[in-house]
């Protein structure tokens, strides 16, 4: 009698491996490139225009008009490492605070409060 190697067990041993191990997949997570910079940019300068409605909306039209013409001349030049570090930093400079006001606008604000 002929042993039939098409039957479910004999597919199912084929297919024994088709679904990688979870350290299989891990390792070739790990082995998967980061996105370069110019596949980042447009997610942070949207990043930076969101922040810049923001400003708006609190109607801080001069810092949100200041930000937006540095983040547009950022991301006007070459899409590399340089622009994809300086938009990071011109959003963390301009990320709302605790008392709702910019990192950069907060000891330049209480100091003209106090003063008065």
């Amino acid at each position: 009698m002929a042993i039939d190697r098409r039957g479910p067990s004999a597919s199912a041993f084929r297919d024994r491996w088709a679904i990688p191990s979870a350290m299989s997949r891990a390792s070739s997570l790990a082995m998967m490139e980061p996105k370069s910079a110019s596949e980042e940019l447009p997610a942070l300068y949207r990043a930076v225009l969101d922040r810049v409605a923001q400003l708006e909306a609190s109607r801080d039209r001069p810092l949100a008009n200041r930000i937006r013409a540095e983040a547009t001349h950022i991301y006007s030049r070459a899409l590399d490492e340089r622009a994809r570090r300086e938009l990071l930093a011109l959003l963390r400079r301009n990320a709302p605070t605790d008392d709702g006001l910019p990192a950069n606008e907060r000891g330049l604000r209480r100091r003209t409060t106090s003063a008065a």
